[in-house]
Formats: C-alpha cells, structure tokens, sequence
C-alpha cells in the first residue's frame, strides 16, 4: 500500500509517499481501506517530536474506510461495513489495521470525510467539558483555540447544555464564524489581554471551566481567567512551548487543573457509547463537523504545513 512516512522527526517535509507492507488484521480487530483521514493536532506534534513505533512511521490517529477483513473474535462487524476508526498510529495510509474496540458504524448517508473526523475532537471536547471539568448549565466556559476541532466540538456542546460560552481565537474572521456554532463571546488573543477580557465579560467573577487545548503560557492564563473553584482542562500542547505555570494561583479561589487524555480510557464503554451516540447527533444534524480543507494522501506534507500555518477554521483531511 501506500502510505505518508517518515524516518525521524521534523518538520512537514519529513514526510514522504512511500510503498510499505500491508498491515494485518488482527484477532479482535478490523482492516479498513482507507478513504479519508481526519488529521488531528496531536498528529502533527508526533511527527515534529513524537516517539516513532516503527521505521518508517506512520503517524496518524483516525480515518474513515470501507471493512475488508474481521478478525476472528469480531463479532459485530462485517466486510463491506463503513467505519470510523482511531489508533495511536497508522490513519496516513491507504489500509489500516485496528481494534474492535476503536471503531464505529458509520450512519447511513453520513460524508465518509465527516465521519473521519468525529470520535477524537467530539470524544474530547466531551470529556473536558463534563467528565472532568463537571460543566453544569448556567455556568460559564473558556474555551480556548475555539476554531481548532476540539474548540468547535466544545463550543458546540457546551452551548447546547445551556452554558455561557466564551472563546479565543487569532483573527476577527475566525470569531466572527464562532458565532454560527454557538459563541456568545469572542476574545483575539492576538491583540486583547485574554485574562483583562474574561474579568470584563464576566464582570470579574471569573470562568467556571476552561477547556485549553494549546498548553504553553497559555495554561497559566486559563487558571488566571478562572473563578471561585473554576476548574481547568488541560488537552494537548498546539502552543508547542513548556507549560509555564505557578500552581500557588489555583489556591487563593480553590481553583482545580486535569490533565485529559482520550485514549487512556479510550477502551472503556463509557466513551465509546458516548462517541457513538454523538455520530448519531451528527448523522441528525444536531451537531457539526467543519471541515476546512482536503489534501490528498501524497500531499500529506503540506497538509501538514497548512495546518501548522494556523489558516485553517476546522479539520483538515487526506483522502488516498
């Protein structure tokens, strides 16, 4: 098969098109021909320093495809079956090899590229906004990166379960298409003081919960826009800087921080009965995936590069 490799870390470039061995299916999982990739954030912090599991590697956590192969102990799939699947590794790729476990039926009618993009962004944004950070209605959220996938999910469920929703993003125009997705307050966290900001639209009371995908400096900002007992989901590194923070500010309002990771409970049914019932919210409509742009797979590397530019309002994909 072909796939989108490389051989060290680095930057875009590192990636190359490359012929590889097909993978093999496994006992308790699925072989899926890959027709679309959903490139997730922590895909291009892998290549850029990430462990590799193989050489070459292929990085990449979800893709979409069509069923070829059930392992023997899968009982609840088929050949021919669409899914949506997620590994640590392998989405660049025109096969993948996963577990059971980590796929999902795809709806009738559902865009193969929507589908791609689903169980990461919406798995997390979930788990930030409730199961760690206990978001209740009436209550008020940061959200920062709001056009990042996770940022649109989060904006999207936060709204709908009745909070006050505030984001950050790094132009007007990206705040201004916020708003279609539920944002009732944007912040330019290129030219406003997000702290300064967050007091005033609060009136200096302060968030409930801040769901910060991008780490850096950035992480000791969202403990500073915190309120009483607000509490901080911290998810990913975009800002690619060393978390920067002083522990002693989370004490004065008994503030609380959680470090979220989605695949440390990605094989538990309590997640993926949640991401399945949220495809089904978007197979209806009542939630949305946006998609920006679509590369294909032997252009991985600048799909990559586009994605690292910070141009794009949602996902970007690879379709082989």
């Amino acid at each position: 098969m072909k796939a989108a490799v490389y051989y060290e870390n680095g930057p875009p470039s590192v990636l190359k098109y490359e012929d590889v061995e097909d993978p093999a299916c496994l006992p308790e999982g699925i072989l899926i021909d890959v027709e679309a990739v959903s490139i997730e954030g922590g895909d291009t912090l892998n290549r850029a320093r990430g462990e590799l599991a193989s050489r070459p590697h292929i990085v990449g956590y979800q893709a979409a495809g069509t069923i070829t192969e059930v392992g023997e102990k899968v009982k609840n799939f088929k050949p021919g079956q669409r899914v949506t699947t997620v590994n640590m590794h392998g989405s660049h790729a025109e096969k993948r090899s996963v577990f059971a476990q980590t796929a999902w039926a795809v709806p009738d009618g559902m865009d193969i590229k929507t589908a791609s993009a689903i169980p990461v962004p919406f798995g997390t944004a979930h788990d930030c906004l409730f199961e760690f950070g206990r978001l209740q209605k009436g209550e008020t959220v940061l959200i920062q990166a709001g056009a990042s996938a996770v940022g649109l999910a989060a904006i999207q469920l936060a709204k709908r379960a009745g909070a006050t929703v505030i984001a950050t993003a790094s132009s007007k125009e990206k705040l201004d298409k916020l708003h279609e997705y539920g944002m009732d307050h944007g912040i330019n966290y290129q030219t406003q003081d997000l702290v300064a900001e967050t007091m005033r639209l609060t009136d200096n009371r302060g968030v409930d919960v801040v769901v910060d995908p991008v780490g850096g400096p950035t992480l000791q900002k969202s403990i500073l826009a915190l309120g009483y007992r607000g509490r901080v989901s911290t998810v990913g590194d975009a800002g690619r800087e060393d978390a920067l923070m002083d522990l002693s500010t989370l004490k004065a309002g008994n503030r609380s921080i959680t470090g979220v990771f989605l695949g440390a409970e990605i094989f538990t049914d309590r997640v993926y009965k949640n991401i399945e019932k949220m495809i089904g919210e978007i197979a209806k409509g009542e939630l949305k995936i946006v998609l920006d742009k679509s590369f294909a797979l032997k252009d991985a590397a600048a799909a990559h590069e586009y994605i690292e530019s910070r141009k794009a309002f949602g996902r970007v994909t690879l379709i082989p």
